[in-house]
């Protein structure tokens, strides 16, 4: 069963988040020879998506996806789906994480603007 996160992302800004591939007993997935996708949808069965840019930290079993700033600006603000999917060497296919995208049509300022 895939791990739900949700996110939120800033329309016209740079996206990006970072997931863990843990055992149950808590020791690292080594994901040398797999590769992912990640894709943001309106609806789970909706066959147009955005793909996310994804880079896997073999060791480590970090996976990071990301969205540049040109892709979050043509987004329609409101809430989407998306998943991560790991692929075997042997090219089995395993759904990770996913979950609810809000993607939101101004930047929530992190600063105090005086």
């Amino acid at each position: 069963m895939a791990a739900v996160v949700n996110l939120i992302i800033e329309k016209g800004t740079d996206f990006e988040e970072s997931f863990d591939v843990t055992n149950p007993d808590g020791t690292v997935v080594p994901l040398t020879g797999f590769s992912a996708v990640s894709k943001i949808k309106k609806y789970p069965e909706s066959s147009t998506s955005t793909s996310f840019s994804v880079g896997i930290t073999s060791e480590t079993g970090k996976i990071a996806i990301s969205i540049a700033n040109t892709v979050t600006a043509a987004l329609s603000p409101g809430r989407y789906y998306y998943d991560v999917i790991i692929i075997s060497p042997e090219s089995k296919k395993t759904k990770i994480v996913e979950g609810m995208a809000l993607v939101t049509s101004s930047p929530s300022n992190q600063w105090v603007i005086k």
